[in-house]
């Protein structure tokens, strides 16, 4: 039997509490986020949004080393079934729902803009509890593909991945939550619309 949904999470908003925990964000940035408060975008996310489009949509295209471009789209899977495809997976009585870039017939793709890349870098992201939600699609594993606009890296998750880390920190958000109650405004976190 499922449980009853209580919270609502994208997977970004749990990197962000993950952030938080490492104490790379303060409290008032982490509600703040929570509540989806507007923030304007940086550089760096339009240039990720910007790589994206021209990777998937063949639009900017002329932003980027068209080396880099045909690298990534090299290493995306044939044949694409479809690109941001909505995925939810339930994990108690917590929905996790969000949009995965490229599906795959047994994978999951995921692109990413970095400034520096370092190995595993996605080994403990919440973007991984997409594997067992496109389980049932037949997606086996996840895949990132990284550029940082030197060069493009790949890290590859299957689906036996250890999600303990992110677990943890998933039940430590609830807990957060609850602690901060009356500091939130966005409802639909709560499963609930105001």
């Amino acid at each position: 039997m499922t449980s009853k949904v209580a919270y609502r999470f994208y997977p970004s908003l749990l990197n962000t509490y993950s952030r938080f925990l490492q104490g790379k964000i303060s409290e008032q940035a982490m509600l703040d986020r929570i509540n989806r408060v507007p923030i304007p975008q940086t550089e760096a996310q339009f240039k990720g949004v910007s790589f994206e489009d021209a990777v998937l949509k063949k639009i900017g295209e002329e932003q980027f080393d068209p080396q880099i471009i045909a690298t990534v789209r090299q290493k995306l899977p044939s044949p694409i079934i479809k690109t941001q495809a909505y995925c939810q997976y339930q994990v108690g009585d917590v929905m996790i729902y969000g949009f995965v870039d490229v599906l795959g017939r047994k994978e999951a793709v995921d692109i990413k803009t970095t400034s520096h890349y370092e190995t595993q870098r996605f080994l403990q992201d919440h973007q991984n509890f997409y594997l067992p939600a496109l389980y049932g699609c037949g997606v086996r594993q996840m895949r990132y593909l990284i550029t940082d606009f030197v060069g493009v890296y790949e890290e590859i998750y299957p689906a036996s991945t250890d999600f303990e880390g992110q677990l943890e920190e998933l039940y430590s958000f609830k807990m957060f939550l609850e602690e901060h109650r009356e500091e939130i405004t966005d409802a639909k976190i709560f499963a609930k619309k105001k």
